[in-house]
């Protein structure tokens, strides 16, 4: 079983976020059944591997290299193209291709069928990001109505809706780190996200959308958009409300009528269970186990299925024009 070495530039400071965080918690989750380490590569970091020095090792046969960093892909693939380099995809949408020779590993369905579309030829498994245990329904008493995270939120949301609903109830708009995001999820009772118009601007996809799901686990009523990964777990009408529906007055009505409502909120573990650790390790073991497999067959075998490129579609167009025009003409 070869070691795995997460690629990341940094893990504090200008690199914190969600990404970060959830592949972290990848991490934690490789190293409960394999060896792993996590590996910076743009600033060095006390009692932590980096990139540069690695690389000066001989033999690197036995280790796999995980890339996460969407931005910094194509220069790893570059420096990494001699190893065994897997790519843990979390938001689709950035402007490159990857070689048949580097497996994709996504962290939704959404994501996975975009890789589908894009890499054909690769080899691509799903592996869900965890919802800690922490996030759970305490049954405390909720003295927040609303509550939203100003990061990622629309300019409806932060002008135009939530000013509508400080007129009518109580909201708590939170623009730094949560301490205790558990907590603070377990005080409210609807919580709003809404993505849609952040990911548009930043040119890729929402990969997956940690925090509804983690407020949905906190007992949390959720209106929210359903772009990218959201849509894997979010289903209007039946565990969330669709956000920004129609018109700023029946979005602040249906949120009133819920924040209102008297009947308890609640989804089974049953729901969650895809998302928890003891799911997602025994995925992660399958998922290694074939991986291993594949790196040992790839240094006898090369890649040999033409790749779906822009010139081999012209041709294949091309070929479909003139089937038709031959079978018209000709038969």
């Amino acid at each position: 079983m070869r070691k795995l070495y997460f690629l990341l530039p940094g893990t504090d400071g200008k690199f914190a976020c969600g990404g970060l965080w959830a592949e972290l918690k990848a991490f934690k989750l490789a190293q409960s059944f394999s060896s792993a380490d996590v590996v910076t590569y743009r600033q060095r970091e006390k009692d932590k591997l980096f990139l540069d020095d690695l690389l000066k090792e001989k033999d690197l046969n036995d280790v796999i290299f995980v890339i996460s960093w969407g931005f910094h892909v194509t220069e790893l693939v570059a420096k990494l193209k001699q190893y065994n380099v897997v790519y843990h995809a979390h938001s689709p949408g950035y402007p490159f291709r990857l070689p048949p020779s580097i497996p994709i590993v996504t962290v939704s369905r959404y994501t996975m069928g975009y890789w589908g579309e894009k890499s054909p030829n690769s080899l691509i498994y799903y592996l869900p990001n965890q919802i800690s245990n922490e996030f759970k329904n305490l049954g405390r008493e909720r003295d927040i109505d609303v509550l939203v995270q100003a990061r990622k939120s629309s300019e409806y949301l932060i002008k135009e809706l939530i000013p509508a609903l400080q007129k009518r109830c109580k909201v708590l708009v939170v623009d730094s780190y949560i301490e205790d995001l558990p907590g603070l999820f377990n005080r409210a009772k609807v919580y709003l996200y809404d993505s849609a118009e952040y990911w548009a601007q930043q040119g890729v996809s929402e990969g997956f959308g940690l925090q509804p799901m983690e407020a949905l686990a906190s007992g949390c009523q959720v209106f929210s958009s359903v772009n990218g990964g959201l849509a894997d777990y979010l289903d209007p009408g039946f565990n969330c409300y669709k956000i920004a529906g129609y018109s700023q007055e029946y979005d602040v009505q249906r949120i009133l009528k819920v924040i209102d409502s008297s009947v308890a909120f609640s989804l089974s573990e049953e729901f969650f269970a895809e998302y928890r650790a003891e799911n997602i390790i025994k995925r992660f073991q399958v998922i290694l186990d074939e991986l291993n497999e594949f790196f040992d067959r790839k240094i006898q075998q090369p890649s040999n299925i033409k790749s779906l490129t822009r010139v081999r579609m012209a041709k294949l167009l091309a070929q479909k024009i003139y089937g038709k025009l031959r079978k018209k003409y000709f038969n």
